[in-house]
């Protein structure tokens, strides 16, 4: 199926001479661009949001460095999913995984970079929505830090873990894209130390972790100096639980007035989402407050300057579409469990392709200080040649 959101094409030209020119990209329906609606993945949004008058910071951007964009993506309803079915509007095709998922909340993003119909494209990435899908599609996908870039005119979620991400088929593309976004010159990078979450890997299936292994050795040929630690001592099941207590609760806190005012509609999961969300009580908050302090002090310990941590991106390839819920609630369950430290502490990560399990893609994940992003985005290019 098409990435692009149906009955909304359009085409806008860069700045001439800019240093994306001749690049193209798709932005993700949670994106403001001027003059059109921005839909969110559900068909009641845009009855009450007014179309937009001025582009998101992103999307402008990317203009101004001379980067044309070509269309608005697919999302997951309100950016409420992880693995890239929407049903109201289809689930893009996975170009690397036929009859299987691309990936969400960015589906539609990924999808149109896989598919070679543009070079790069925006998505967002709360709970691992530019991971899972660079993961899943075989793409470079990043998650900046928190708080480094400007979310205007992005559609929110839950702004604690919110940030703007972007994908591409290539390392020397990704460098260049980052570089306009992070507003900052990216040069090839070779960070200092290596640590490798061994329960990271450990979580992963086997096949997996097996698959990952020539691209982790190609990073211990760039960083000799390297050891192996565990990423969660509280386990990665109690990041994901944290995460998964907070985030609903911020969804729900930033869609409440809509949905109490308009009871629009939503597929049962991202209904039964917000629901929890609401009735979260107030010591499971507390409790998931205080483990994501604790999450923060680790990957600080973990990561100082020069240092990339190495995980999966994902603990499997994707999963075929079109699932049953209770097939579905246990994968999105454990792919939660290695993603939950982005939205719980914030770090720079960036997801690698290269290896496949039964012909399916997978990622390598590197995270970095907070601040780090250019550097993370240098090692990519410096992997090329390792």
């Amino acid at each position: 199926m098409t990435p692009f959101v149906p009955g909304t094409a359009l085409r806008i030209e860069g700045r001439a001479g800019g240093p994306l020119s001749g690049l193209t990209f798709a932005a993700k329906d949670l994106f403001d661009v001027a003059g059109h609606p921005t839909g969110g993945g559900n068909p009641d949004w845009p009855k009450q949001y007014p179309v937009p008058t001025r582009h998101a910071w992103a999307v402008q951007a990317l203009l101004d460095a001379g980067c044309t964009l070509v269309g608005k993506t697919i999302t997951d309803e309100v950016s409420l999913g992880i693995l890239g079915e929407n049903a109201f509007e289809g689930t893009p095709l996975n170009p690397a995984a036929p009859g299987h998922v691309p990936g969400g909340s960015s589906s539609g993003s990924a999808s149109a970079v896989a598919q070679g119909l543009c070079d790069t494209a925006l998505g967002t990435d709360t709970g691992g929505s530019v991971r899972v899908p660079a993961s899943f599609c075989g793409l470079y996908g990043i998650r900046p830090t928190h708080g480094r870039l400007d979310l205007t005119g992005m559609l929110p979620q839950a702004p604690t873990s919110d940030t703007t991400g972007w994908f591409a088929r290539d390392a020397a593309t990704f460098a260049r894209v980052s570089a306009v976004l992070l507003q900052e010159a990216v040069a090839p990078a070779r960070p200092t130390k290596l640590v490798i979450a061994t329960d990271a890997f450990g979580f992963a299936d086997p096949e997996t972790a097996h698959a990952l292994q020539p691209l982790l050795d190609r990073l211990k040929r760039l960083v000799p100096d390297w050891r192996e630690e565990v990423m969660a001592p509280q386990g990665l099941s109690a990041w994901s639980r944290a995460q998964r207590t907070l985030q609903p609760v911020e969804a729900w806190e930033t869609f409440r007035p809509w949905v109490e005012r308009d009871n629009p509609r939503f597929a049962f999961s991202v209904a039964r989402g917000l629901v929890l969300g609401a009735m979260t009580p107030l010591a499971d908050r507390e409790w998931a407050a205080l483990m994501r302090r604790e999450a923060r002090g680790r990957l600080r310990h973990l990561l100082p300057p020069g240092t990339v941590l190495a995980t999966p991106t994902t603990p499997f390839p994707a999963p075929r579409a079109g699932l049953p819920l209770p097939v579905l609630d246990p994968l999105r369950a454990a792919i939660n469990c290695l993603c939950a430290h982005g939205g719980l502490a914030g770090h720079p990560q960036v997801s690698i392709p290269g290896a496949r399990v039964n012909g399916l893609p997978v990622g390598l994940s590197l995270l970095a200080a907070r601040g780090a992003d250019a550097m993370l985005v240098g090692t990519t290019l410096s992997l090329e040649d390792a």
